[in-house]
């Protein structure tokens, strides 16, 4: 790993070698989105799907418990996050059916990782946000999507039709965290090649929820 990639790494532990205890708890009241992509899902029989930036795990969790058809892996570039993921995978007894590693989202290995070359179902939940080099992530994830497969993404929205105090206020506390949303997501999905894109403005732009379909 880069020295680079090293800092942001060890940024990210020290971000949530504390916070990853009330992590869920905490998230589940803003990170608005993740069950509607879990429920978009829908991975064929046998299907290999792949979460980028795994966090504690929760949506790996709730994902596998909802289609047991399909395998699970997913990646995190903090130790400390998937040390979390980890205990609560194996407390689920879901630990045959999803697999994790550290991974770095912009440049892993998935045949090295986890033996599995492309996947049916990737997804990024409040992921890129949180990446700087968000665009290298972005297409890196592309890059695995199996030919039929989806590529989906549910990040901060541009808020463009909420209060504009709340707007301010939501992205200061926001960088508190290591967070920014990104405006031009939406055109960097458009642009992906060989993908069909479906975008969607939630909770009056709150949300942005988009599935890109390869073609």
């Amino acid at each position: 790993m880069s020295q680079a990639l090293s800092s942001h790494a060890a940024a990210m532990d020290r971000i949530y070698r504390w916070q990853r205890a009330i992590y869920d708890v905490t998230r589940k009241h803003y990170l608005l989105g993740r069950d509607r992509l879990i429920a978009d899902l829908d991975p064929p029989p046998g299907a290999n799907v792949l979460e980028i930036g795994c966090g504690t795990g929760r949506n790996l969790i709730v994902a596998a418990r909802r289609y047991p058809q399909a395998r699970f892996y997913g990646i995190d570039i903090s130790r400390a996050m998937l040390a979390t993921a980890n205990a609560s995978v194996k407390r689920a007894g879901l630990q045959s059916r999803i697999a994790l590693a550290q991974g770095d989202a912009t440049a892993f290995d998935a045949s090295t990782l986890f033996g599995v070359a492309k996947f049916e179902r990737v997804f990024c939940s409040y992921t890129l946000s949180m990446i700087p080099p968000w665009q290298a992530a972005l297409a890196q994830g592309a890059s695995v999507v199996a030919p039929g497969g989806t590529l989906s993404v549910v990040d901060f929205g541009r808020m463009q039709e909420l209060p504009r105090w709340f707007n301010a206020a939501m992205r200061a506390w926001l960088a508190k965290f290591s967070v920014t949303p990104r405006a031009s997501l939406g055109a960097a999905m458009a642009n992906l090649d060989r993908f069909a894109i479906e975008p969607h403005d939630l909770y009056r732009g709150y949300a942005y929820y988009v599935v890109a379909r390869a073609l």
